[in-house]
């Protein structure tokens, strides 16, 4: 008989999940009566490993074969922390550890838990929102750009269905410098139809002026495009966006400028620059620290002192320009590359000129215990971030989907996520299908092809691949709107999109040309998100979890859903029930490729 303790069950640890600086934490532990434990220790340690408590559980009761050993502890400390059990016995002492959700003697992994500050809140408009995600240069254009001090070359499409430029110049560069002419009064123009898919918050990749149309290189941080338009245009984009409950998030890119940037020019010209400790230059002005060696991404100090006050501290700092002209909060670009110290004094900052503002953060892995250049990171345990780019559960989705896996890594994948991660911070979290520098989902879903440039440009998805790519897309969204987290659209995924790797899956909208199917899907998911505030802020728990069939519940306030995905071979009968939303469901048989959602009975 094995020892019993699985952290994910409330029976052996409540609170589930992370604690909060000095919540009680109580633990139940079943040891069979055979092993004549006499006391039980928990030894809590920090993740570097400096000894946090210990904390003793006393033999409680007795259920059938097993022994009871419960106790309680509190951290008054808020970070991450590691912990394993010591059994007592008469005559000696094991250590026990975690291995899957069994436990082992002396051998294994630690079980994790995060400790957050007490004071650590989320914006309440942010948890369990809708997000839609634009690539500006290429959503919607309104009127002709305006080419005043546009940084040269460029060239501007003169058909907006015309394919983006892939191919390098003389040089063998690739400059990205190709425009469609996407503004912000085009997508103010195309805010009902952002609302009505159910939308609350919209995501903006770099809007500041930049020499190329993915404006990750920054010439001016505090200028909007010009191709885009004014600062009243912006203003009146996030104007159109407020009125309709839409909030506004923005690209921080704060890692590296462009080379042609106002900054990085100053620092060349002189090391008399105000900008010029903002950079590293190993021989001056040729030779300097780039982000990851690319020569147009010069890597910025971030923890200057004159370029903290820039971009976070001024009283017409960056982040707070930004916020005074509308917008409600920012994400993060490569976050792991940010020191910590940064993050957290920009989340103080952006919280005191607006004390519901958003802070996401790109990070492509687990972020509650996340190395990057051998330091682990503290975005919950400082309370730095609200929420992150959920790549883990695009991954779990996709081998879902796939058919890679019948259910079981997916649902381990969600409950790990659920366990690590705050609870403020779940409900916000960003649950993509499709992003900028991901190919389009419905690629994805279709074709695993891997190949150049030049094959992606003239590659295209068959009749009968988007058609079963289209099948797997309803299923693969409404499993991203059915669990806990934001789910996030990428703009024109909603539509049938396609396309393989940058800049591929940056083409323009196709207005006129849409994929009506999925369209109304995502409509009506987007309904089904603001009807049901179970699915925004519920708790989520498996019931099945294999042959390619997933069911699990969703409970809030004691009331509950069940949601049902058929992705096997055979139907599935499910229990009689009111059906709040179905595909391929008859008599209560969900059919292969079928999905359902009902109230729980």
């Amino acid at each position: 008989m094995r020892i019993l303790f699985d952290s994910q069950e409330t029976k052996y640890k409540t609170p589930f999940g992370t604690l909060s600086q000095g919540e009680l934490c109580t633990l139940n532990i079943h040891i069979p009566c055979s092993v004549e434990a006499m006391k039980v220790e928990c030894i809590v340690d920090f993740h570097h490993g400096r000894n946090g408590l210990v904390a003793t559980l006393a033999k409680s009761r007795t259920e059938g074969p097993y022994d009871i050993f419960s106790g309680s502890f509190q951290i008054d400390e808020p970070g991450l922390y590691f912990y394993y059990f010591r059994i007592y016995k008469p005559e000696d002492s094991f250590r026990l550890f975690k291995q899957g959700h069994d436990t082992n003697m002396e051998a294994g992994d630690r079980w994790q838990l995060t400790c957050t500050p007490a004071d650590f809140t989320t914006p309440d408009w942010a948890k369990g929102a809708v997000i839609y995600q634009i690539f500006p240069d290429r959503f919607h254009k309104v009127g002709s750009p305006d080419l005043t001090g546009k940084l040269e070359p460029y060239t501007v499409h003169e058909n907006w269905n015309e394919d983006v430029n892939w191919r390098p110049n003389e040089k063998g560069e690739v400059l990205n410098n190709d425009f469609f002419g996407g503004n912000f009064r085009g997508i103010a123009e195309k805010m009902d139809y952002i609302a009505a898919l159910g939308v609350t918050i919209l995501y903006l990749n770099p809007i500041s002026k930049s020499f190329s149309n993915h404006r990750y290189d920054t010439a001016d941080y505090k200028t909007s495009d010009p191709m885009l338009g004014t600062e009243e245009d912006f203003k009146a984009m996030c104007d159109a966006a407020h009125k309709r409950g839409i909030q506004v998030i923005l690209d921080g890119v704060y890692s590296h400028t462009g080379s042609e940037s106002v900054y990085f020019q100053s620092a060349c010209q002189s090391p008399d620059s105000p900008y010029y400790s903002w950079y590293t230059f190993y021989e001056y002005p040729n030779r300097y620290n780039s982000w990851w060696n690319f020569k147009t991404l010069p890597t910025v100090n971030k923890l200057d002192p004159a370029f903290m006050d820039y971009i976070i501290d001024a009283e017409d700092s960056v982040v707070a320009h930004w916020l005074n002209l509308g917008a409600d909060g920012f994400r993060l670009d490569v976050v792991d590359e940010l020191p910590d110290e940064f993050v957290l004094r920009l989340k103080n900052r952006i919280r005191q000129i607006r004390p519901d503002a958003l802070l996401i953060g790109e990070v492509w892995e687990d972020a509650s215990n996340k190395i990057s250049y051998d330091i682990r990171r503290r975005y919950f345990v400082d309370g730095a971030l609200d929420s992150c780019m959920n790549y883990p559960f695009r991954t779990a989705i996709l081998h879902f989907m796939k058919g890679w896996d019948g259910g079981w890594n997916l649902k381990e994948t969600v409950m790990k996520i659920a366990e690590n991660y705050p609870p403020q911070v779940l409900c916000c979290n960003m649950n993509l299908l499709g992003t900028h520098d991901t190919p389009r989902i419905l690629t994805t879903l279709a074709d695993d092809f891997e190949g150049s440039r030049r094959e992606y440009a003239g590659r295209r998805l068959s009749d009968e691949q988007k058609e079963s790519a289209v099948r797997l897309l309803l299923m693969a969204s409404f499993l991203q709107f059915t669990l806990p987290g934001a789910p996030s659209i990428y703009y024109a995924d909603e539509v049938g999109m396609e396309g393989y790797k940058d800049p591929f899956n940056r083409r323009t909208f196709p207005w006129g040309r849409e994929n009506e199917t999925l369209l109304a899907h995502f409509r009506k998911l987007g309904e089904l998100r603001k009807e049901l505030e179970v699915l925004r802020l519920g708790d989520i728990r498996f019931f099945c979890f294999e042959g390619g069939r997933l069911g699990f519940t969703r409970t809030l306030n004691g009331k509950a859903v069940n949601i049902f995905i058929n992705r096997g071979n055979a139907p599935w009968i499910i229990p009689a029930c009111k059906v709040l939303m179905e595909h391929n469901l008859e008599n209560f048989t969900l059919a292969p490729m079928g999905f359902c959602i009902t109230e729980a009975q």
